[in-house]
């Protein structure tokens, strides 16, 4: 396709981003940009993909890393994570206070901050964020429904909640209000903890912490999942389902760059749901995408040697970014169910697997080291992962506990289901090497079922699988993180009762008596030895198989700037810029 003409952006409908730009035969710069202070541009459109549509924008539902990504580019909460180191600072708020037990927060709101224009509001145009909004979306955060997953972060913790949540159960309005929220002014929000938490404004950063209108909820309801209404850089522009999501940029956002730049630099971001991983890598190469997240694995060594300083080749144009991840896979059984309630089946196919063959072979390397060690993956510098005993490729070991179960042989042992989504055909290449190697190993026969991403999690918090793939990447930075998802007290007694975030409904009194004391401890120091020994515990019980420790492998065209890498894959777009610099290719 030839490009000719000056390069200037015409429409943003119907999801679809129309230019005409500057050059000849394909060979001139990209979509206008103006430059900016320090060196940084204003304009041009970053073109994303992701290999799995999103589960849904609503904030106290996400719980998924392709829907986290988009929406904090949408809402915003008090405080958000430093996409360069992980830190929290603060984002809605202007100033906060503690008092000095630590258990009373006083949040000074930011001035001026303006919703997205919605048709939820009478005019039209959004209107000023208040206290009363974020008051308002911590009660939601307090109330039973099936579409909020968000108590977890004030459970026990924020004054009240736990009351006003058992008061809503079964679709009841609310007994009074939330005794640990109160609104002072218009821009002053106070909000009392039952007892000091060190995690509680790390929770406040997190995606279930965001604040939307209530008018929003009232005329969307269960539409919220794709009717986003926030604060953030970016506004919701157009859905085409399983296709394509367009973001444009919000052009009454408060933030401002150290430059003195109003902030986004981008006028928009373009994201499609390309599955193949191959196919995406083609257009990478077209220069329709402007970064790829995991490689093919087929093409990862010749990637790896193409690129970095004076390196000539087809890839030697790009800019590899790869650094270990807060981010674990692995395979989780069904704890309470009728196949994987009995341990020695468990430790018997966890002793059945190779690692490092997965690693090696079937990934090509792409990942930062096999898993022999807990759920916690190696990216926290003091908490000591090499004391935990996980489980390595031992077949006499397997077939022993498959026989303590009962099984000698696999003779008798039922077909296994395992459940997976394709994530580019990554999952289901590991998922045929587990396949072969537990027949091989056990003489265990494994059925693969692969379904779409959305509804693999609908059917692991509802107890619909019993043998299903799991992935974890950190939505905050500590192992604190990875053990919530395995503590007891968060399991229903029934097992039709949907169970959230202990997806594997592991019960084990002692591990939740370790995971507690490193919750509350005082210092880091503490919290870590106790979680340490939490995690002993867990990895004995081996209510799943840790595969692989990730690594973050990301591709990026030249001209796309100020867009670091991190362990959690934490995506701030608001300060990204394309130089003007980009040539286009022909297409």
């Amino acid at each position: 396709m030839k490009i000719a003409g000056k390069c200037v952006v015409l429409a943003l409908l119907a999801g679809t981003l129309l230019f005409s730009c500057k050059g000849k035969s394909g060979k001139g710069e990209g979509p206008e940009l103006t430059e900016a202070k320090g060196g940084r541009f204003y304009g041009g459109v970053l073109k994303l993909n992701e290999s799995e549509f999103i589960k849904t924008l609503f904030p106290p539902n996400i719980t998924d890393g392709f829907s986290t990504r988009i929406a904090t580019q949408i809402y915003e909460g008090l405080f958000k994570f430093d996409q360069s180191d992980l830190s929290v600072k603060k984002c809605l708020v202007e100033d906060y206070t503690v008092d000095e037990p630590g258990k009373i927060y006083t949040f000074k709101l930011r001035k001026g901050v303006k919703f997205h224009d919605n048709p939820c509001f009478s005019d039209g145009k959004g209107r000023e964020l208040k206290a009363n909004d974020v008051k308002y979306c911590f009660t939601q955060l307090c109330t039973q429904n099936v579409n909020n997953q968000g108590f977890i972060i004030f459970k026990g913790v924020l004054k009240g909640a736990d009351e006003y949540y058992a008061s809503t159960v079964g679709g009841k309005s609310g007994s009074g209000e939330v005794s640990g929220i109160k609104v002072i002014d218009d821009y002053t929000i106070q909000v009392e903890l039952n007892a000091p938490n060190s995690l509680f404004l790390t929770n406040l950063a997190r995606p279930f912490a965001s604040i939307y209108p209530k008018e929003a909820l009232d005329k969307y309801g269960l539409e919220m999942r794709s009717k986003a209404v926030g604060t953030g850089p970016y506004f919701l522009a157009s859905m085409d389902e399983d296709i394509k999501i367009i973001l444009k940029k919000n052009p009454k956002y408060y933030g401002i760059d150290q430059y003195g730049n109003t902030l986004p630099l981008l006028e928009a971001i373009d994201i499609s749901f390309i599955k193949d991983k191959k196919t995406e890598l083609f257009e990478f190469k077209k220069g329709n995408l402007d970064m790829i997240y995991r490689l093919p694995t087929e093409y990862i060594i010749e990637i790896l040697e193409e690129t970095g300083p004076d390196k000539t080749g087809e890839y030697s144009q790009f800019e590899l970014q790869r650094k270990p991840e807060m981010a674990t896979q692995f395979l989780t059984f069904m704890n309470q169910g009728d196949i994987f309630k009995n341990k020695n089946v468990r430790k018997a196919i966890s002793y059945a697997i190779d690692r490092e063959k997965i690693l090696n072979f079937v990934l090509n390397g792409e990942g930062f080291a096999p898993g022999f060690h807990g759920i916690t993956p190696p990216t926290f510098g003091d908490y000591k992962i090499e004391e935990i005993k996980g489980y390595k490729l031992n077949a006499d070991s397997a077939k022993y506990f498959l026989a303590k179960a009962g099984f000698p042989n696999g003779k008798g042992f039922p077909e296994v289901v395992l459940q997976l989504n394709s994530d580019g055909e990554r999952n289901s290449n590991v998922a045929i090497e587990i396949q072969k190697q537990l027949k091989e190993n056990l003489n265990v026969n494994v059925k693969l079922d692969v379904v779409p991403f959305a509804q693999l999690v609908e059917n692991i918090i509802g107890g619909k699988s019993n043998f299903f793939r799991s992935g974890y990447i950190a939505d905050y930075p500590s192992p604190e993180n990875f053990l919530a998802l395995f503590y007891g007290k968060d399991v229903p007694k029934s097992i039709e009762q949907k169970s959230f975030p202990n997806f594997a409904r592991y019960t084990n009194a002692s591990f939740d008596k370790y995971y507690e004391a490193g919750v509350n401890a005082k210092t880091k120091e503490e919290s870590y030895a106790n979680f340490l020994q939490a995690e002993k515990l867990l990895m004995e019980d081996a209510p799943i198989i840790v595969l692989w420790y990730d690594e973050g492998y990301r591709l990026l065209q030249s001209n796309v700037k100020n867009f670091p890498n991190n362990p959690m894959q934490l995506r701030d777009y608001s300060e990204v810029y394309l130089e003007k610099t980009k040539k286009l290719t022909n297409n």
